[in-house]
């Protein structure tokens, strides 16, 4: 269980996949993961698919937190940019199941945002986001 607190005001309605805001305790250290697209170890694009550019973005960033010490529980927020609203709207069922296998059932304060483009050369999507380490983290 996450010792991250969701902060859902009932005058918002209940959220679907996200939190409103996440409350994170005195004793923390946070870590900002900058934007990672789907890239591999040799800095290139793994899929021209939504779906796969997505999975390789939320592992990419995923691995930075976990590096640190911490786990899909302590991300306290996400901002996801995308350049295909259409390729999007029609994945959620696919994003569902990435974000269940590599997430769980943690669900951070999120934005999504569509862009005109990014600026890695076939990206079309990136993600970068806000976890809350216990303790000092990973040094």
């Amino acid at each position: 269980m996450s010792f991250l607190k969701p902060v859902n005001p009932a005058v918002l309605g209940k959220p679907s996949g996200y939190n409103n805001g996440m409350l994170v305790p005195n004793a923390t250290v946070a870590l900002e993961v900058a934007g990672q697209v789907a890239w591999d170890v040799n800095k290139r694009i793994v899929s021209p698919e939504f779906v796969g550019q997505f999975d390789q973005a939320l592992r990419n960033f995923m691995d930075v937190v976990i590096e640190a010490g911490g786990g899909p529980e302590h991300v306290a927020e996400l901002t996801i940019f995308i350049t295909d609203k259409t390729a999007y709207n029609n994945s959620l069922k696919s994003l569902g199941e990435v974000w269940k296998r590599v997430m769980g059932k943690n669900f951070p304060a999120m934005a999504c945002v569509v862009v005109a483009g990014l600026v890695e050369d076939g990206a079309m999507v990136e993600i970068k986001g806000t976890a809350y380490l216990p303790g000092s983290g990973r040094p």
